[in-house]
């Protein structure tokens, strides 16, 4: 197994090389002389873990990061990686409004097609559980994955209530439906406690 020291140090190496800042410059960022910084991307010694966190952040990964000799992400330069974020949160977003956009666009037809409004607001009720699954999609490829938790849950929900209002548009009460939504709520939120096993 690699050397803690060689691993740091190949990684403030490569984080300072890719936001083009000589050793200088971050041992002004740091208030440390360049021969530390120097020290440090030779491996002869490694930074406290509180210069570690300023280091981070100052290269906008986390402590993680600096630690470890694979990461499943590619660093990006500070300024890209928020671009990078932003550009992932609009992509999420558009993803969800087309669903939305479908939703109205078929909403709009068979309101012009039949003459009159019948059984057309069941595509609003059943357009929201698609969504969350987009929604869910992205979280679990781009973002925080303990939050697929929430979403699993108002996907639950809001599933039970679709089907729950479908069948009282045909008059017919199954309101005890929501019970499996009880029991599906305690398996999701034992779910949310299993730990998963560290490297």
């Amino acid at each position: 197994m690699e050397d803690i020291k060689g691993i740091v140090a190949r990684n403030i190496t490569e984080l300072r090389q890719l936001n083009k800042m000589t050793q200088l410059e971050l041992a002004n960022r740091l208030n440390y002389s360049d021969k530390a910084i120097s020290k440090w991307e030779r491996g002869e010694s490694t930074p406290d873990i509180a210069v570690l966190v300023e280091i981070a952040d100052i290269f906008g990964v986390t402590l993680d990061y600096l630690v470890k000799a694979e990461h499943e992400e590619r660093a990006l330069p500070k300024g890209q990686d928020k671009e990078r974020r932003y550009n992932r949160k609009m992509i999420a977003y558009i993803s969800e409004s087309i669903g939305w956009l479908a939703a109205i666009l078929a909403f709009i037809i068979t309101t012009l097609i039949l003459g009159r409004m019948a059984f057309q607001f069941l595509y609003f009720v059943y357009t929201l559980p698609a969504v969350l699954i987009v929604r869910l999609i992205f979280n679990s490829v781009w973002f925080n994955r303990r939050h697929n938790y929430f979403i699993v849950s108002l996907l639950m929900w809001s599933l039970l209530a679709a089907v729950h209002i479908t069948f009282l548009y045909f008059s017919v009460d199954v309101a005890l439906v929501y019970l499996l939504g009880g029991a599906g709520q305690i398996v999701i939120v034992m779910w949310s406690f299993i730990s998963k096993p560290k490297k």
